[in-house]
């Protein structure tokens, strides 16, 4: 090892705890950034390795009925190259032991074998076996809420009739890896599962015999998906269909999908900024460290090191701090990898996850850490490279005092003697407070922007459930039913009040601009049912037009007064131009409103409702919900309040697991900015704060200058920091938003309060770590000439 190379362990070693304090800010981002982009790509990966070899479709559609002859002509359309026709309904089940309603989605298979497309993962037991139509296979999510394996029973009412079946299998399947009731967005699996059974039980039950209702197909090789869907779509649309639609617009598929976006953004996001606080840091402290070693650099060049030798010494000291922080940070990484890996398998259900950290993944944390602590200190190395021997032998020139601002207003009298040198240092070295400021704003700011999903999350629950649906029920029913059965609904006992909606899908067209959706018509001045405006006021539906949700107005860039063509998607297919009367807020999911006679016009079946929004006495629900269950018309009851606890369930936890990350980190790099800034100025200031006890400071007076001027400094960043922090928050926001959720910018005065308050105990902790340091202070080297 070269003496030049010693002298970096050396230095290491003198100042360890600032190495250290910066190793944590290095380990901070690299952790995250590893953890998350690992996971991402664990995530990808596993999704088409699933999509793969179990024959996830690429398209799908939906009819009331269609004979098995248009299937067959479905596969000779150019552009299909696999197709497979189903039965699929909606059913009410009764599990055993359990009250709330439960809904379940019953999908058919081919007699006694696989399909063709979305196969399943067999996790338990076996598939139906042909003529046993009793015989079910579950979903694994389902079937482990409630506890049921092979050879359990339930009962389910299978077109009309309350047949009770068997599990059989226990399974997983690539087109439910996110299973959603009917008008929620959120999983409940005690309320709502996937089943499956032999084709002939179901096509006998629904009057499917010959027929089908659902269709999947895979692309051939250089087909337009475009092109294709709509082929698809005229073919089915004599017999009632609903709409082709590709595989990235499966619900399923697209909320992976959203979600896999959201974690590629943070991991994006967040280490670059804990990496710029790093290089922030470095630089600093590199850059006193030359102030500190002039004399050695003159040495060292003297001794004949080049300009660029003793350049790169600094840049290797550097080195050394980001490829171990880099090291630990993936070393750390590896156990919050699997734990989220482990979350994200819990909430997805995959059959399997490969969690496994990526070799590109290490080397590109490692460089990003590598470059963050070269480029922070690449300004300050230069110094060194440019300071000739003979200047840097003589001690470096005292600085040019003048009167402060403080003494030119004749404010000096009004402070104690400690007080204005904390005041003069300050203005005179006003680059070095600012800088300090900054990076004591930064660990703030990130401490906010973790602190404000909280606080978004809340938002949503308040203004999507209190001030928006504020029903107790959502009843659904089979089909459009005429609107004397609200008055039926309105009777039973427990329902205070209740009003209809009707919903029918639609596809909205602007230019080349479409998006697939339902409107949603709703009684004039609706009390349980509200659209708002953005400032949260509700906005009256107009007798004729169109009011949209913001985000889909932004998909098909229209606004009010414009129009666009709704082509309804039931019945008789027909389209017809519509004005847009209004743009509504909604923060989760998107939709279309219209006044319901509105509605049922466009819709074109009269007097009609799809169900019925419900406030209703919580003493009576129980037997509210076993009466709506025994009506056959009644397709799915949805709860309110299971509504919001399922959303704060899938909410709640990864929200747990950011903020709880975010914090410790932002914490982290708090207590390393102020600490470095406070050991950084104590090596500046020893000689002279030494001096000072020789003339007779007592070492309260000389610990309130160095650690009061901090005090001052952490004052100033914190509003700064909360400035920057609610920036960031509104960054944030807006890069995770997606169709499915418009994220909302909430900081309350408690996120404000926090962030501040880590900021002080990191304060407080560096102060009494500086403390001690300032009791030991060389007196009797003070009295010594500096030549």
């Amino acid at each position: 090892m070269k003496t030049i190379d010693v002298k970096i362990i050396r230095d290491l070693k003198s100042m360890r705890g600032q190495v250290i304090a910066i190793g944590f800010v290095i380990v901070a981002g690299v952790s995250v950034y590893v953890t998350m982009t690992s996971v991402s790509n664990t995530l990808q990966r596993t999704l088409q390795l699933y999509y793969t070899e179990f024959a996830f479709a690429e398209g799908f559609a939906a009819v009331r009925r269609a004979p098995h002859g248009s299937g067959e002509r479905l596969r000779e359309i150019a552009g299909v190259n696999q197709l497979e026709t189903r039965v699929s309904a909606l059913v009410n089940l009764e599990i055993a032991d359990f009250a709330d309603p439960v809904m379940g989605r019953i999908v058919s298979l081919p007699e006694g074998e696989q399909p063709r497309l979305n196969r399943l993962f067999i996790r338990q037991g076996r598939l139906p076996e042909p003529g046993r139509e009793s015989e079910a296979v579950l979903h694994e999510a389902f079937a482990g809420a409630h506890g049921l394996g092979p050879g359990d029973e339930f009962a389910a009412v299978i077109g009309g009739r309350r047949r009770t079946l068997t599990v059989v299998g226990i399974a997983l399947s690539p087109e439910f890896l996110y299973q959603v009731q009917p008008g929620s967005l959120f999983p409940d699996p005690e309320r709502f599962g996937v089943l499956w059974m032999g084709r002939s039980a179901l096509e006998a039950a629904y009057g499917m015999t010959g027929a089908f209702n659902e269709v999947s197909f895979t692309f051939a090789p250089g087909a337009s998906v475009r092109d294709v869907l709509e082929r698809v779509d005229l073919q089915l649309q004599r017999y009632g269909g609903q709409g082709a639609y590709a595989r990235k617009d499966h619900l399923s598929h697209s909320l992976i999908s959203e979600e896999l976006n959201q974690l590629e953004a943070m991991a994006f996001l967040l280490p670059l900024i804990m990496l710029a606080v790093a290089a922030f840091l470095l630089n600093i402290v590199v850059g006193r460290l030359i102030t500190l070693q002039r004399e050695q650099i003159a040495i060292l060049k003297a001794f004949g090191y080049s300009d660029m030798a003793v350049a790169m010494h600094y840049i290797k000291l550097v080195l050394v701090v980001a490829v171990c922080g880099a090291l630990v940070g993936t070393a750390l990484a590896v156990s919050m990898g699997n734990a989220l890996a482990d979350l994200y398998l819990e909430y997805f259900h995959f059959p399997f996850l490969d969690y496994r950290l990526d070799l590109p993944v290490v080397v590109t944390a490692v460089s990003l850490a590598g470059g963050a602590a070269v480029g922070g200190a690449a300004f300050s190395a230069r110094r060194a490279l440019a300071l000739p021997p003979a200047e840097a032998m003589r001690p470096a020139p005292p600085p040019t005092y003048r009167a402060t601002l403080l003494e030119k207003l004749g404010l000096q009298k009004h402070f104690d003697q400690s007080t204005r040198i904390i005041l003069r240092n300050i203005e005179r070295q006003w680059l070095k407070a600012g800088m300090t400021v900054l990076g004591i704003a930064a660990a703030c700011a990130i401490l906010v922007m973790g602190l404000f999903w909280g606080d978004a999350f809340r938002q949503i629950v308040r203004v999507q459930f209190g001030i928006a649906q504020r029903e107790d029920l959502t009843v659904t029913f089979t089909e459009p039913t005429s609107a004397a059965a609200i008055h039926e609904l309105a009777a039973l006992p427990g329902v205070q009040h209740a009003e209809p909606f009707r919903a029918f899908a639609v596809r909205l067209k602007n230019g080349h601009r479409r998006y697939d959706t339902a409107i949603e018509g709703i009684p004039a001045g609706s009390y349980l049912r509200r659209v708002i405006d953005p400032q949260l006021q509700p906005i009256s539906i107009p007798s004729e037009g169109l009011v949209l949700t913001t985000t889909l107005a932004e998909i098909l860039s229209v606004g009010p007064g414009e129009r666009v063509m709704v082509e309804v998607m039931e019945g008789r297919r027909y389209e017809r131009s519509v004005e847009v009367a209004g743009v509504a807020e909604q923060y989760l999911g998107v939709g279309a409103y219209m006044e319901l006679d509105a509605a049922n016009r466009l819709a074109g079946e009269g007097d009609a409702v799809s169900g019925a929004f419900l406030l209703i006495d919580s003493r009576y629900e129980r037997e509210l919900n076993s009466e709506l269950q025994r009506r056959p018309r009644v397709a799915s009851i949805t709860s309110r309040d299971r509504m919001i606890a399922s959303y704060m369930d899938v909410a709640a936890e990864t929200l747990l697991v950011f903020t709880v990350i975010l914090s410790l980190f932002a914490g982290v790099i708090a207590l390393g900015v102020i600490y470095n800034s406070v050991r950084i100025s104590l090596s500046e200031r020893d000689r002279e704060l030494a001096s000072m006890r020789v003339l007779g400071f007592t070492r309260g007076e000389v610990s309130f200058i160095l650690l009061g001027e901090m005090v001052l400094l952490v004052l100033a960043a914190i509003p700064v920091g909360l400035a920057i922090g609610a920036g960031l928050s509104v960054l944030s926001a807006h890069s995770l938003q997606t169709e499915m959720y418009r994220i909302p910018v909430v900081l309350t005065r408690g996120t404000f309060a926090l962030a501040a308050a880590v900021v002080l105990v990191a304060t407080l902790l560096s102060t009494l770590l500086v403390r001690r340091r300032l009791q030991r202070l060389d007196l009797i080297g003070v009295l010594k000439t500096r030549e």
